[in-house]
């Protein structure tokens, strides 16, 4: 997809960034496991913090394409801090959509200069890939919302200023208690149905889940610590316990039920900006295993003349090259409201991630020994990619949703 001019240049500013301030903040971050906050505000200088913002409220109101190659660019030089912006991001979305003309006004303009940070916070410990079955819940209170619950997985949770919070609502003298079941490692996952009866014993669950604007200074929203992670280690992720939080009645963001349409109808362009993130980190990972392969010398001549390595290297931009126009044109589909729109995000999601793995995966192979050590950037780059498989809907989540609508169930 041919890339107009303006969206080519930002692209170009945002590499020129990515390399020099980017990413030596995330090899920093990565070994003290610590998000590198003096470029945050850089972030806001380049009006990435309000990318989807509306310009009415400050934003850049940038349109999919160039939301998405923006996001690339990004995560070229920090997968990590790719990721909080795309969380930030999120939230943004959720307050644009759903909030009241008060409550964007109140939030929109500060969160698109990158303060309050936003949080996003969908999982729980035993409802990650099935949200449906959630555990927190609020109870109306008057003119208030009362919060009770633990989310898990939750990014830029010891940063936010603000979270969007999703609860069952429920009357004020009941519970809701969700089943046992294993964390899905997701700040915001979907519904792992396989086949139409547990789609639908899951939309029945799912009937009271209600989306929130919860202010992170409310009395009783607590945050616990940081999650010591294989890779994104200087994206801070932790849980967030709401103990009795109080929030006035106008903070409901949808009517009582309709929180996991929006949820899912906001996650469907944050899938985009993974697959997005997979590809930038794809490319970074490739460009340093061509400059490895030609300055390594092996009987006297570079490995990049090596009949295997060359084949690598052509798999590996081939990879990206597919991930790339994959993610393009699912983009272009959102901005135009095409029917298979979902599709496209979820089919650029599972592949774009896919191939993120594989070409960092072949990097370290490519350096050897020496894309085991952390002298190289590869090492990062190969445990950052894992997680693009599974936050914002696994893969097998995606191929889900693919067969699905090749199916005709949607």
């Amino acid at each position: 997809m041919q890339l107009t001019a303006e969206q080519r240049a930002m692209r170009d500013v945002v590499r020129e960034f990515a390399v020099e301030e980017l990413r030596p903040a995330d090899r920093e971050g990565d070994e003290t496991e610590s998000f590198p906050e003096d470029v945050w505000d850089d972030l806001a200088e380049l009006d990435l913090t309000g990318l989807a913002v509306p310009e009415e409220y400050g934003g850049l109101d940038a349109d999919r394409v160039t939301y998405a190659v923006c996001n690339e660019a990004v995560a070229y030089g920090s997968l990590s801090v790719a990721t909080a912006l795309s969380v930030h991001g999120l939230a943004c979305a959720c307050i644009d959509a759903f909030a009241s003309d008060d409550q964007r006004e109140r939030w929109l303009p500060e969160m698109a200069t990158g303060r309050p940070v936003g949080a996003f916070a969908l999982s729980e410990p035993g409802a990650g890939s099935n949200p449906a079955e959630m555990s927190t819940v609020a109870r109306r209170d008057g003119d208030e919302y009362v919060l009770d619950g633990e989310k898990q997985w939750i990014t830029n949770a010891t940063r936010a200023g603000v979270a969007i919070v999703f609860a069952k609502a429920v009357p004020a003298d009941a519970t809701a208690d969700g089943p046992d079941g294993a964390p899905s490692p997701d700040d915001a996952d979907e519904r792992s149905s396989s086949s139409p009866g547990s789609q639908a014993r899951q939309d029945a669950e799912g009937e009271t889940v209600t989306q929130f604007l919860v202010p992170t200074d409310a009395e009783g929203f607590d945050v616990g610590d940081p999650e010591s992670k294989l890779g994104l280690r200087a994206s801070d992720t932790a849980p967030i316990s709401l103990n009795g939080v109080r929030i006035p009645a106008e903070n409901r963001l949808t009517e009582e039920g309709r929180g996991l349409a929006a949820a899912f109808e906001i996650l469907t362009g944050g899938r985009v900006g993974i697959a997005a993130q997979s590809v930038g980190l794809a490319e970074a990972a490739l460009d340093d295993a061509v400059d490895y392969a030609q300055e390594r010398e092996q009987f006297d001549s570079p490995i990049a003349d090596i009949q295997t390595i060359r084949h690598k290297l052509a798999e590996m931009r081939t990879q990206l090259e597919a991930a790339r126009l994959l993610t393009r044109e699912a983009a272009r589909k959102l901005e135009a409201s095409t029917d298979d729109a979902a599709m496209a995000a979820s089919m650029a999601k599972y592949f774009a991630s896919e191939a993120a793995m594989t070409v960092t995966n072949e990097a370290v192979q490519i350096h050897g020994g020496y894309g085991y050590v952390q002298e190289f950037d590869v090492e990062r780059y190969y445990r950052d990619a894992k997680v693009t498989e599974i936050y914002e809907g696994t893969t097998q989540i995606q191929k889900e949703i693919v067969a699905r609508h090749v199916l005709g169930e949607q």
